[in-house]
């Protein structure tokens, strides 16, 4: 056995089954080991943001890593965006990033470069092979720190001679993974304490308390105590729908996250931190608590968020249950204008139950969530760390988590085109994913922001950077291009048909919105 067959061993035996690929010279040993286990999945992405775009997704949805198979330090600095929204939304995941020959460094060869400094600022943990004889070791401790609550990006850098090299010692043993943190008694006392208190207050929420159950538990709370429950603006994963108890999401906007807050004197964090604006706005606050506001930590983003909630709902005797979603969902629309607002009530009409939402939208997205409240329950996955181009990936890797549920890709022209080649790996894998385009031919949400910085007002030169016109994208024959299946809707009645059709058959299928 030589490094690399020792390495997907010891992966497969901790649980990683699934690697997405972008592999070069440096990695065809790995390739190799690859191809000789049956049990690993290989999924190939023509753009190294797909394939960690991807691994994030499956990691949201499967809760446990995929591994990630890059090329250099160029591959990796390829798909650092993308790992960047998968570090954000605590994302597990284990990266394979080849790397020359340990003798053949001191060369300096054209794709020498610093990997570890590539990798650091997106990873949680970064280690070098130095021995075909320590890569499984060092295979098993990058499970184990990607598996460390809440979930970690580990980068494991593999010279190829240790992956061509004898490895006599063969697989290495899963090691155990870090038990998340405690519930912390006084942290549960503060937390009552506010809630009993009768001033207004909220619990804000991301992470595991968006699960199901743990909403549940947090609905109890908002029952006996009259607490609103909020979610973080951007959130890796919320189990939402009829049936589930529902919480809001806190604007994207600070002045609306100003409004939606005034006057809350407590507020209760389970698994995030404090809010704060997206950017900083001349004259405007960066920091979103309100005066006067205390805020509590009843558990961070590494403790145990179902037993913290527990533990608070036990504290306050609270065993109501909280209101819950209703189950009403809207008609389909018939006629009229195609705009965002249309295309929300007809998702909201045919949504399935157990689909999977990637939501890319961006401002044409954000009449979604009130639409499809009421649908059946489904998951719904959101751009955490702010860089676009994640939408279209994440689609693939939760589709490739989880193969019998239909996964609905909201997705942005602007921000699709970063990673457009993600098409092909739906076609190629055949997915079960429908992909709707918002083509409203440009980056709307930085016409948005132009103003709000208080930047002068844009001129030709401005506003063509912010065009996505002359020539206009063609979704439909760029789908077609990579052998999707694609069509275009100019009209509700258009629309409406095309996504019950895409909805209720299997496959990739792309509809290209024109709003």
């Amino acid at each position: 056995m030589n490094g690399a067959e020792s390495l997907v061993r010891t992966l497969v035996t901790a649980g990683v089954d699934v690697c997405f690929a972008n592999p070069g010279t440096s990695e065809m040993h790995f390739v190799a080991a690859l191809d000789d286990n049956p049990d690993m999945r290989c999924v190939l992405g023509l753009f190294e943001g797909v394939v960690t775009g991807a691994a994030d997704g499956y990691a949201r949805m499967a809760g446990r890593p995929a591994a990630t198979l890059l090329h250099l330090g160029p591959g990796l600095g390829n798909g650092l965006a993308n790992l960047h929204n998968a570090k954000r939304a605590r994302s597990p995941m284990v990266n394979v990033v080849g790397e020359h020959a340990t003798y053949h460094r001191q060369y300096d060869a054209p794709l020498t470069a610093d990997i570890e400094g590539v990798a650091r600022p997106m990873s949680h943990w970064v280690r070098t092979s130095r021995f075909a004889a320590e890569v499984a070791r060092d295979g098993a401790e990058a499970v184990r720190a990607a598996l460390t609550p809440p979930g970690q990006i580990a980068t494991l850098i593999l010279p190829a001679d240790t992956a061509w090299n004898p490895a006599p010692e063969g697989a290495a043993s899963p090691l155990p993974i870090p038990a998340a943190a405690p519930v912390q008694p006084d942290a549960v006392a503060s937390a009552a304490a506010a809630l009993r208190s009768g001033e207004p207050a909220i619990l804000l929420m991301n992470g595991a308390a968006l699960r199901r159950e743990n909403l549940a538990v947090a609905g109890r709370i908002a029952a006996a105590t009259g607490a609103g429950l909020f979610s973080d603006t951007f959130v890796a994963r919320i189990e939402r729908g009829a049936g589930i108890v529902g919480v809001q999401r806190l604007p994207y906007f600070g002045e609306q996250v100003e409004e939606v807050l005034a006057g809350i004197r407590h507020m209760i964090l389970v698994g995030t931190r404090p809010p704060v604006s997206f950017f900083a706005y001349p004259g405007k606050p960066s920091h979103l608590v309100p005066d006067g506001c205390k805020v509590h930590s009843l558990a961070g983003a590494e403790g145990d968020l179902s037993a913290a909630l527990e533990a608070l709902a036990d504290a306050l005797g609270a065993r109501e249950a909280g209101a819950v979603a209703p189950s009403a969902r809207p008609a389909p629309p018939r006629d009229g204008e195609l705009n965002p607002q249309t295309i929300a009530q007809a998702i909201g009409a045919w949504l399935p139950e157990g689909a999977i939402v990637v939501d890319e939208a961006a401002t044409s997205g954000f009449g979604m969530p009130p639409a499809t409240a009421g649908c059946p329950p489904h998951d719904w996955l959101s751009l955490t760390g702010g860089s676009i181009g994640q939408g279209l990936p994440a689609a693939v890797g939760a589709a490739v988590a989880c193969p019998d549920r239909k996964v609905l890709s909201l997705e942005a022209d602007g921000s699709g085109m970063y990673t457009v080649q993600a098409l092909w790996t739906m076609v190629r894998e055949q997915l079960d994913i429908t992909v709707v385009i918002f083509a409203n031919r440009k980056y709307a949400i930085l016409q948005v922001e132009f103003m709000r910085v208080g930047a002068h007002n844009p001129g030709p030169k401005a506003m063509s950077m912010l065009d996505l016109s002359n020539p206009n994208l063609d979704w439909v024959q760029l789908a077609q291009g990579m052998g999707m299946e694609a069509s275009r809707a100019t009209t509700v009645a258009e629309f409406n048909t095309q996504i019950e059709s895409a909805l209720r058959q299997r496959g990739p299928r792309l509809i290209e919105a024109l709003i």
